[in-house]
C-alpha cells in the first residue's frame, strides 16, 4: 500500500524548496491583503419603507429590505445608478433607497458594532411631518436659511462640550429633530431651534433631512 506525502513548496528561478509554517503564514497575509473588502457604513431610517407597497420598482421590489424609522441598516459599497444601496438589518439583505436613509459618522469598528447590537435608535420624537416650531418668528431675519436636521446621537453639553460657556448650547436626544438657523460658525455649530429652545448644536451631531 502506498502512502503519500503532500508538501507545499516554493520555485525560485535558481532553487526550489519546501514551504516552512512561515512561509504559509506570509502568504496567506499576502492574499488576504489583496482581496477587496467592500466599505462598510452604517445608517439609520428616517421613513418606514414597504417595498411591497412603495417600491418604484414592482418587479425587484422582493429584492429590497423593509424597515421602519430608527432602524439601523449595515450598508455595503456605494449606492448603484438608481439610488439604492446593498445593505442588511434584522437578519434580512436587500436593496435601500438611499432617499429613505441617512448615514451615521462613525469610523470607530467597536462603536459600528454596539450599534448593529443595539439595532435602533430612538425616534420617538421624529415627525418627519412636522412644520417648523419656531413660534417666535419675529426673531428671524427673512433672509435667514432654516434648514431640518435629525439628531444622530444624545449630546448633554454638560458632559460633552468642548466649550467654557456650555450653557448656550442645546442639549438633546438622537432622533430629534433640529431647525438650523443660518450657517455654521468656525467652531463648528450650528444655532438651532428644538420645540421653542434654542442654541448652539455641534454640526458633527446632525444630518440633513428633505423638506417633505
Amino acid at each position: 500500500m502506498e502512502t503519500r506525502l503532500e508538501l507545499d513548496v516554493l520555485i525560485y528561478p535558481d532553487e526550489v524548496r519546501v514551504a516552512t509554517p512561515e512561509d504559509l503564514r506570509e502568504w496567506e497575509l499576502e492574499t488576504a491583503s489583496q482581496v477587496s473588502i467592500p466599505t462598510v457604513r452604517l445608517f439609520v431610517a428616517l421613513y418606514p419603507y414597504n417595498p411591497a407597497a412603495m417600491s418604484p420598482n414592482y418587479e425587484t421590489a422582493a429584492e429590497e429590505l423593509p424597515f421602519v424609522p430608527g432602524q439601523i441598516i449595515k450598508v455595503f459599497g456605494d449606492k448603484d445608478s438608481d439610488g439604492f444601496y446593498h445593505g442588511e438589518s434584522g437578519g434580512l439583505s436587500g436593496y435601500v433607497p438611499s432617499n429613505m436613509v441617512a448615514e451615521i459618522p462613525v469610523d470607530d469598528e467597536y462603536l459600528k458594532h454596539l450599534l448593529m447590537q443595539q439595532g435602533f435608535l430612538p425616534v420617538d420624537n421624529t415627525d418627519m411631518s412636522l412644520t417648523p416650531d419656531l413660534s417666535d418668528v419675529t426673531s428671524i431675519p427673512d433672509e435667514l436659511v432654516v434648514r431640518r436636521m435629525v439628531a444622530l446621537f444624545d449630546y448633554d453639553p454638560w458632559e460633552s462640550s468642548p466649550n467654557m460657556d456650555s450653557e448656550v448650547e442645546l442639549g438633546f436626544r438622537s432622533g430629534d429633530i433640529i431647525y438650523v438657523l443660518g450657517d455654521m460658525d468656525q467652531d463648528g455649530f450650528y444655532y438651532g431651534d428644538l420645540h421653542g429652545r434654542r442654541g448652539l448644536v455641534p454640526s458633527n451631531f446632525l444630518q440633513p433631512l428633505p423638506w417633505d
